[in-house]
């Protein structure tokens, strides 16, 4: 088969795969009472069943192993060990939605699944000295995975622009082939537009008035595959061009969720509240409540994202240092500037999220 109906056969096999499998993961989740109850920081008033996150998992694992492994003959350590790094963020997210996590038992969670995904890679010295390379990889996956966790707000936001950035790297794969790296990119390629299909496939349950969610599970395997694929991306495009500056292209294209992740721990640690709790002060929550609509937000969100797309995909074109680094920076000053507009707009602070004065310390 043609590698270009691979791209298209795995995008549609992953979206039939989750689109079929979900209405039996929410009978299920409503069986074992696996649901997320409203309260006063989320924005849902019923229950809703909170398994989102497997029904993604298991579609994209499926076609991983049937269609990559098996027809590129690329079932190695490294697709095992970073497929096993997926289960176990996978894991730790199904605890968290159960149970709930402390923060510190959470962390170690993304660490080990971190470090499987480093240790099967061989990303030691991606970026020089072992030190800097494994610190550098700690603090964009693990920061990654807390800022697709935290933009699992609203409904649809996150499947659908999860979705849309799963397209921008296959784009970035296709676009930075070269005969010695055809197999890899292929793979990375192959390996995007699945679960482009998977989570695409899971938004008609997902998309206002949502039927299920994605969960913890769902939104740290998202931030897991997303952070890798922009390690993997990033290290190709840098080792072909021999220029380290080229993984800002990942950094380009996931720049929105770095922006949320930013607001949200600036404000919260300028108005003395905690950065780890819940809370409905995100960059999407002051979208709808300027629009008035979470409909209107999640094709807001769409949108922004579609534009860094093709922001990287018009870098990759050019293929200029300059446009990379102008780009990245000016993409920055729009976000600081969004951020200020978004910071006047005025946000419901629940009562766990408010700021303790030392007078009520003391009572």
């Amino acid at each position: 088969m043609n590698i270009v109906y691979k791209y298209f056969a795995v995008f549609v096999l992953g979206f039939l795969a989750v689109y079929s499998l979900t209405p039996l993961i929410i009978k299920l989740a409503l069986k074992w009472n696996f649901v997320d109850n409203p309260c006063a920081r989320k924005v849902h008033k019923t229950a809703v069943p909170l398994m989102g996150g497997i029904s993604v998992f298991i579609g994209f694992l499926f076609l991983v192993i049937i269609v990559i492994a098996l027809n590129l003959h690329a079932l190695n350590i490294r697709l095992i060990g970073y497929l096993a790094g997926a289960f176990v963020i996978l894991v730790v997210g199904i605890i968290d939605d159960r149970n709930g996590m402390q923060p510190i038992p959470k962390m170690i969670g993304q660490l080990a699944a971190c470090l499987l995904f480093i240790y099967s890679s061989d990303m030691w010295h991606v970026l020089g000295p072992t030190w800097l390379s494994v610190t550098v990889i700690l603090l964009w996956m693990i920061g990654l995975m807390n800022a697709f966790n935290f933009l699992d707000n609203m409904d649809g936001v996150l499947a659908g622009m999860s979705g849309i950035l799963g397209l921008g790297f296959y784009a970035i794969s296709y676009l930075s082939k070269t005969p010695e790296i055809a197999h890899l990119t292929s793979i990375i390629g192959l390996m995007s537009m699945t679960f482009a299909g998977c989570v695409l496939g899971f938004l008609p349950y997902n998309f206002n008035p949502a039927k299920i969610f994605l969960g913890d599970a769902g939104s740290m395997f998202i931030g897991y595959f997303l952070s890798t694929m922009g390690l993997l991306s990033g290290n190709l495009m840098s080792q072909s061009k021999d220029n380290h500056i080229w993984f800002l292209i990942p950094v380009l294209l996931l720049s929105f969720a770095i922006f949320d992740i930013t607001l949200v721990s600036y404000t919260r640690r300028r108005d003395g509240r905690r950065i780890s709790q819940g809370g409905k002060d995100h960059s999407t929550h002051r979208i709808g409540n300027a629009t008035g609509s979470t409909k209107v937000t999640a094709v807001f969100v769409y949108l922004i994202n579609i534009i860094l797309v093709l922001a990287t995909i018009l870098v990759l074109q050019m293929n200029s240092t300059l446009l990379l680094v102008s780009s990245t920076c000016l993409f920055a000053i729009v976000f600081f500037f969004l951020g200020k507009k978004l910071d006047q707009i005025p946000v419901v602070i629940p009562h766990n999220q408010l700021k303790i004065t030392p007078k009520q310390e003391n009572k």
